[in-house]
């Protein structure tokens, strides 16, 4: 599976999302490549549909180990989530630990009607049981190998698969 074109794979979610969306869903992306794949969707469907963000900084399991990140952002869940069908979109899905923190984090603004899972690589590696039900691309990757989503100046998203640290 070709990586290079972020955009590519956002087509390709948008096909895989397009035949199943509701009326009562909306949108909630992970800070920070989660929310900039959530706002490419979201302009590509070309729904008015809500979306919102999550900062899972605190609901992290490995809180009390690393600390607070340098960046962490607000929480924004402009709508009622009561009842909602909700997608959850990321850039990357590797443990399931940050879509679990997520989950847990959205279930204090109300208990949707279902949460489904949108991310831009799957790249394997689960150490809980979650899966995603839209996926761009899906790799199996080395215990050495990462993937990132980055954002230039300009706001085009890059994908970069390296070796070493996250």
């Amino acid at each position: 599976m070709n990586i290079d074109n972020p955009n590519q794979l956002i087509d390709r979610l948008v096909a895989q999302i397009a035949p199943l969306m509701q009326d009562d869903c909306a949108f909630v992306g992970i800070h920070s490549g989660g929310v900039w794949v959530m706002e490419a969707l979201a302009e590509r469907l070309g729904r008015d549909l809500p979306t919102g963000t999550l900062d899972i900084s605190f609901y992290r399991d490995d809180f009390s180990r690393i600390g607070l990140h340098p960046e962490v952002k607000p929480s924004q869940i402009p709508f009622d989530v009561e009842n909602r069908h909700v997608l959850l979109v990321d850039d990357v899905l590797y443990t399931g630990r940050t879509v679990r923190a997520a989950m847990n984090l959205l279930f204090d603004y109300g208990r949707p009607a279902s949460i489904r899972l949108a991310v831009l690589v799957d790249r394997g590696g689960r150490e809980l049981p979650i899966c995603a039900d839209f996926a761009g691309a899906r790799l199996e990757l080395a215990p050495g190998q990462h993937v990132a989503l980055l954002r230039d100046d300009a706001g085009e998203l890059h994908l970069s698969l390296n070796q070493g640290a996250a």
